[in-house]
């Protein structure tokens, strides 16, 4: 999508600070963490949301996932880490595109917070 900034991002055309990206995905830390680890993760291909994932496209969230966990290792996260997915404006998902906070380095509360 040409207006997502996400897309944006992936193709090189937005900065980030990158921490991983394979033909598939990217990671980069978000830019107003909520604990010391936050890193955000997407699919290169524009999904919108979780509510957008089909047979077709669903091998890129296990491998997202397989990022997660090794993303979770690198950064000392033996104690516990959070991956979250928000999902539409209910949900409170401010990008319509698929992405997942691996949240780290504090104990996690829930709710959230």
């Amino acid at each position: 999508m040409s207006d997502c900034v996400f897309c944006k991002i992936a193709a090189g055309e937005i900065p980030s600070k990158k921490v991983y990206e394979d033909d598939q995905v990217l990671a980069f830390y978000d830019l107003d963490p909520q604990a010391p680890v936050h890193i955000l993760i997407i699919p290169k291909e524009h999904i919108g949301s979780v509510a957008e994932i089909t047979v077709e496209n669903s091998a890129v969230v296990a491998h997202i996932f397989e990022v997660a966990a090794k993303l979770a290792k690198v950064n000392g996260l033996e104690d516990g880490f959070r991956v979250v997915a928000n999902t539409g404006k209910d949900g409170g998902q401010t990008v319509p595109h698929l992405h997942f906070h691996l949240l780290g380095g504090r104990s996690m509360k829930w709710p959230p917070g």
